[in-house]
Formats: C-alpha cells, sequence, structure tokens
C-alpha cells in the first residue's frame, strides 16, 4: 500500500464512483485527486494515466454487469430470461449510470481479451437460446438486444421520457413485448 491507502483497486473503485455522481468523462485523475485529498502525482504509480483509469472503471463495470446478468437469467429461459436479462442492465444503468457509459469505453484488444466483455455475448446468446436462432441470425439478434437495452437506458438517464406519457416503465415493458414476439418469429435468411 502507498500513500493514503492507495491502491489500484481502490482507486478504480473510488474512480466509478466518482463517474456514477459526476459522469464518467469527467472522472479522471485530477478530479479522482481531488476527491481522494491527495496530489494528481500519488495516483500514477497506480494507474498511469486517464485511459488506464478509465479502463480499469470499464473493467469493472463489465464485471459487474456480468455479474448481475448471469444472476437474473439463471434457470429462466424464453420471455421469463429475456425480460430478466434486459432489466438487470436497466436497473444496473439507472443505479449506476457512469459505470454503464463505462461498459461501453473502447478496450485495447488484450483489455477486452480479458474483460468480462465475453461473457456478456454468452449471456445474450443463452437467453437467445430459448429462441431458437440458427446462426448468423444469433448474432443478428445479440446486436439488437445490445442496441435497444443501450439505446433505451442512454434516453431514459438523458431525461428523454420524462416529459410525456405514457411513463417509461410502461414503454419498457412494451419494448420488451415486441422483443420476445420479434424473436419468436425472427425471419430466417440464407
Amino acid at each position: 500500500m502507498a500513500r493514503a491507502g492507495l491502491t489500484t483497486e481502490t482507486l478504480v473503485r473510488a474512480g466509478a464512483e466518482l463517474a456514477d455522481e459526476i459522469g464518467f468523462e469527467q472522472a479522471t485523475p485530477t478530479e479522482l485527486a481531488r476527491r481522494l485529498g491527495v496530489r494528481t502525482a500519488s495516483l500514477y504509480s497506480h494507474v498511469r494515466n486517464a485511459h488506464d483509469l478509465k479502463t480499469g472503471i470499464a473493467l469493472l463495470a463489465l464485471e459487474e454487469l456480468a455479474d448481475r446478468a448471469s444472476e437474473a437469467v439463471a434457470g429462466r429461459a424464453g420471455k421469463d430470461a429475456l425480460t430478466a436479462f434486459a432489466d438487470a442492465y436497466r436497473d444496473y444503468a439507472l443505479q449506476h449510470p457512469g459505470r454503464f457509459a463505462a461498459a461501453r469505453y473502447r478496450l485495447d484488444p488484450e483489455a477486452a481479451a480479458s474483460s468480462a466483455g465475453a461473457r456478456h455475448a454468452q449471456l445474450s446468446r443463452a437467453v437467445l437460446r430459448g429462441y431458437d436462432l440458427p446462426e448468423p441470425q444469433q448474432t443478428h439478434a445479440v446486436r439488437l438486444l445490445g442496441s435497444v437495452f443501450s439505446g433505451f437506458v442512454g434516453l431514459e438517464d438523458a431525461g428523454g421520457f420524462r416529459h410525456s406519457a405514457p411513463d417509461a416503465q410502461e414503454s419498457w415493458t412494451a419494448i420488451l413485448d415486441a422483443l420476445d414476439s420479434l424473436l419468436r418469429t425472427w425471419p430466417a435468411r440464407s
């Protein structure tokens, strides 16, 4: 341990908390040092630069989100699995907006290979097994789910649904019903 009890893990966790409070892009080493009451230079023996800090936050977020989604879908199939999976993503995004943004941070190939990113794809495919989609349709469906979840929660987090009826939860439920219907009747292509 170094000065003020700083470790790479404590900095990444503190950075993740900071990202949730002020936004992922604003969670910089300078801001983190200010928050921790240390000099920015004190952080650099644990994180090389802002990219290193952001990569650490992204890896943490991917791991946390994969754990939540895995727990949510365990023992479920079909629409129940789809809903549990989607709700795990949405709930995480609402509880941890900075971390959710971090989960979409572009990682270098080495960091991506060691991340929980592959677990997210595996979980998506596990949910889709209940819909019996062949390849490459399954890959298209994985991309659709990611796009819908990220798009909806991004708009929701930005306040895009606050000023109109119906309530966002009602729209979320309708969207999941529509996704279930689409996945059950996905058009086969040769």
